[in-house]
């Protein structure tokens, strides 16, 4: 097996001028442009409304109220976990109820999106303030009290 060395050495100006050109090509071709993202987020709490009105119907297979008010009637999104598990909104056709959110259109149909929802003295939160629905876990864990921990160390002791 023959091996064959290269006796000539590459000379520097030409891997100047090659990392020069690929300087160059890097700089001179735009990155992959993207457009901004849409400025229209799906839950804006400045745009929050308290609507009063009578429960119409209950939705339970897509969890929606049918609100009558004095504007008219209104679908109430109650999110994905709002008539389920834990501290679950309990609520039936006649009661009167407050709900804060915010209206929002999805294919050319209006509906307003519930973020609490007030029955007599008592409010459940369906959203948090992002617009996320609060599930039945995070109700129980908000619904739990916790104790502190109280840690004392004598003069001297670690802890």
């Amino acid at each position: 097996m023959r091996r064959t060395r290269l006796t000539k050495p590459i000379p520097i100006k030409m891997i100047a001028g090659l990392l020069s050109g690929l300087l160059f090509a890097i700089l001179a071709v735009p990155l992959v442009a993207q457009p901004a993202p849409a400025a229209h987020p799906y839950y804006d709490i400045t745009q929050e409304v308290t609507l009063h009105g009578t429960v119409s119907s209950v939705v339970s297979k897509t969890a929606h109220l049918m609100l009558s008010t004095t504007s008219g009637s209104v679908d109430t999104s109650l999110g994905r976990w709002g008539l389920t598990g834990k501290g679950a909104l309990h609520v039936s056709a006649g009661q009167r109820v407050e709900v804060t959110g915010v209206m929002k259109t999805y294919k050319d149909k209006q509906f307003f999106v519930a973020r609490t929802v007030k029955v007599g003295s008592q409010v459940y939160t369906l959203r948090n303030e992002h617009g996320i629905p609060v599930s039945p876990q995070s109700r129980a864990r908000a619904g739990q009290k916790t104790t502190p921990f109280i840690i004392s160390a004598q003069k001297g002791e670690s802890l």
